[in-house]
């Protein structure tokens, strides 16, 4: 069913990206999480969810994920909030869309509010990761793991069997990305579903991005021995009904 397209963008790079174009004019919108791409479950299953449907889909991968140009370590939130809402304007434009984040995903959907908010019609989070690198790294780090990135600029973190390079303009820039802060007016059905065995991200992320949306139908669901990729058939087809939900709310 993948059928990969690429978004070449002014400086010569180009973003890998899903997309189907639908018949009904409203959008799915995913966005992955840090050090993620589209060849996982959760992409696919959207993906068959939103042909299933007939609605339609947009995920991509941000510059020196997967497929799409440029290095990870020169990327961060800003630039890659920057290159899903140039993504969407060009694909999704004018149109209606419900955004879904996994984990860092949240926090990119998050920074999509003040581009689209009026389109913007339900919210999903999954294992929600706002401000992840302050707060679940850099506050956490030992004294020698901080002096190494502020001498260095980068620091190699070893997780299980994945390492991820942390560089010094990354955890900067999420510093200029808070977004805990904010006051969202959106009167929108929000849902956040989070695993109770979650051991990366703490469920109070989930919560606080709720306490965000004064005037959302908000709800919370955590799910029983659910990690934090929620990446199951029977976690996927939970989060599909939720989706379900917010589009039938919309017809």
């Amino acid at each position: 069913m993948n059928k990969f397209k690429y978004l070449k963008l002014k400086n010569k790079k180009k973003l890998r990206y899903l997309s189907i174009i639908p018949k009904r004019k409203i959008y799915l919108v995913f966005l992955h999480g840090f050090m993620s791409d589209l060849e996982g479950e959760k992409p696919k299953n959207f993906q068959r969810y939103c042909k299933k449907k007939k609605i339609g889909f947009l995920a991509l991968e941000y510059s020196g994920h997967g497929k799409s140009s440029g290095k990870f370590t020169r990327g961060n939130i800003t630039k890659w909030s920057n290159e899903t809402k140039i993504i969407i304007k060009k694909i999704i434009k004018k149109n209606k869309f419900i955004l879904v984040g996994s984990s860092m995903g949240a926090w990119i959907a998050l920074n999509q509010f003040k581009y689209f908010s009026k389109q913007i019609k339900g919210f999903i989070g999954i294992g929600s990761a706002p401000e992840f690198l302050q707060r679940l790294m850099w506050d956490k780090f030992t004294k020698k793991i901080k002096r190494e990135i502020l001498t260095k600029k980068i620091h190699y973190l070893k997780i299980e069997k994945y390492e991820y390079p942390i560089t010094l303009q990354l955890i900067k820039d999420g510093k200029l990305n808070r977004v805990l802060h904010k006051r969202f007016k959106n009167q929108i059905p929000i849902t956040m579903l989070h695993g109770n065995k979650d051991e990366v991200v703490p469920l109070s992320f989930s919560k606080k991005i709720l306490s965000l949306f004064k005037n959302a139908k908000k709800k919370l669901i955590i799910i029983k021995n659910g990690d934090h990729s929620l990446s199951s058939k029977k976690n996927l087809n939970k989060i599909n009904k939720e989706i379900d939900k917010i589009i039938y709310s919309l017809i």
